[in-house]
């Protein structure tokens, strides 16, 4: 049916949508789409999709603008939105863009997206095709598949938690998984294209098991057994949902799983913990690091950390500073606070100026360059195993280390998506985050 017809991708937010687009740009090829580049000659794509981000007011600003220009670049294609902008938002997108033609909610955007495009007929107005997020409970699997080494794996959705500044909830719905067995097969399906390495992600991964009455311990254990996978990394988990036991099997009986962590803060403030509904404190948080570090000494250690808070005033934003300063972790992920409308966050006071949550976000940024200098550092000179990515046009080989350091190296096309050791050595530059071979 759709034999000789382009499509166009175009896809923002986190590596969940990534893993999702990827998974429909195989669907859409099974059923006969050639993938183009927006704005391509004869007028661009038949098919453009959209897959949108709802995580700040800055990237829904961003996916109204780059909805606008693909639409300019593509001007006879069929206009499909999906994603949590979609799904939160979605009068906002048919009023405020003309030209969109299917605007898909979180419960659609599986198998059954397809059928909803009909014979890409352009239409007077946006069809609007969602539900309440109450109602999405449908799991749909995904797993990147592009031209890199490194795979997405899709193994829960949704959130339980309604955190008070977040929409998660509200554009993806209750958490929800598949079962073990179906992610083992998956995983089997990247070893047979040829891929190396995993990364398990989610939007809480740690809440794995909610709908299939497993858990998250008995998910890694199972796929520790695929042959044929170099390696596994755990996206970010809650840390009340990091447990000792699953930390000290990594330490311990893992054969495939990294010693790389991201694990969100948000605030090293206990006061503005409780005000964010987060369901831990820092006294929890410090000790999970510290266990880290204790089991696994050259861990690699993400944070995410949120600057301006309503309610986090500067004497609590200071607390927060010198919390993270003293926590021995590789690197902060600072984002600055956004309103979202329908949160609970709506009706704390004070409000920080957004002057005030940008300059504290600067800071944030600078700390993190300090702590992943400190931690390269401590690096120097030690062994570690690389995965060689395939380098853009003109640029040297590069890959990662266990422990996610990013290392580069004259490219030999022989080691491209194999494993080598390595010493490393030194930094590249001033403004590098990769280090070199000795």
């Amino acid at each position: 049916m759709f034999e000789n017809k382009s499509v166009a991708y175009y896809t923002l937010g986190c590596r969940l949508n990534f893993a999702e687009s990827s998974t429909l740009a195989a669907r859409l090829e099974q059923l006969g789409f050639k993938r183009v580049k927006s704005g391509a000659p004869e007028g661009g794509a038949d098919l453009l999709v959209v897959n949108t981000c709802a995580v700040t007011e800055q990237a829904t600003a961003k996916c109204r603008q780059q909805i606008r220009k693909l639409i300019r670049e593509n001007p006879r294609a069929f206009v499909l939105v999906t994603g949590c902008y979609a799904q939160i938002e979605p009068k906002e997108l048919a009023d405020s863009i003309g030209g969109i033609d299917l605007i898909v909610g979180s419960e659609f955007k599986g198998e059954n997206l397809t059928a909803l495009l009909g014979d890409l007929t352009k239409r007077a107005e946006a069809e609007v095709v969602t539900t309440r997020f109450q109602e999405i409970h449908t799991f749909h699997a995904s797993c990147s598949a592009d031209d890199r080494t490194r795979h997405f794996l899709k193994v829960q959705d949704g959130c339980n938690y309604f955190c008070t500044y977040c929409t998660i909830p509200m554009a993806r719905g209750g958490s929800r998984n598949p079962r073990i067995e179906e992610l083992v097969k998956q995983a089997e399906g990247v070893v047979a294209q040829g891929g190396k390495e995993i990364v398990l992600t989610g939007v809480n991964i740690g809440d794995f098991g909610r709908s299939t009455g497993e858990t998250f311990f008995d998910l890694c254990r199972a796929l520790d057994q695929v042959e044929g996978v170099e390696r596994y990394r755990i996206g970010s988990i809650e840390p009340n949902l990091l447990t000792d036991e699953l930390l000290q099997w990594i330490a311990g009986e893992a054969q495939r799983f990294a010693p790389h962590f991201h694990i969100p803060l948000q605030a090293g403030s206990d006061e503005v913990l409780r005000l964010m509904r987060r369901r831990y404190d820092t006294a929890l948080f410090r000790r999970k690091i510290e266990l880290v570090k204790t089991l696994l000494p050259d861990a690699f250690i993400g944070v995410d950390v949120m600057a301006g808070m309503r309610g986090e005033t500067a004497e609590l934003f200071e607390q927060s500073y010198r919390f993270l300063e003293s926590l021995p972790v590789s690197q902060l992920h600072p984002f600055t606070y956004s309103e979202r409308t329908g949160t609970k966050a709506l009706e704390i006071k004070p409000i920080i100026p957004v002057r005030e949550r940008h300059e504290r976000t600067a800071r944030l940024v600078e700390l993190s360059e300090k702590k992943l200098r400190d931690f390269y550092t401590s690096q120097m000179g030690t062994t570690r195993r690389v995965l060689w990515e395939q380098p853009s046009a003109g640029r040297p080989m590069h890959g990662f280390t266990e422990n996610y350091i990013r290392v580069e190296a004259p490219y030999e096309a022989s080691l491209i998506n194999q494993c080598t050791e390595v010493v490393l050595g030194h930094r590249l530059g001033e403004s590098s985050q990769g280090l070199v071979i000795l």
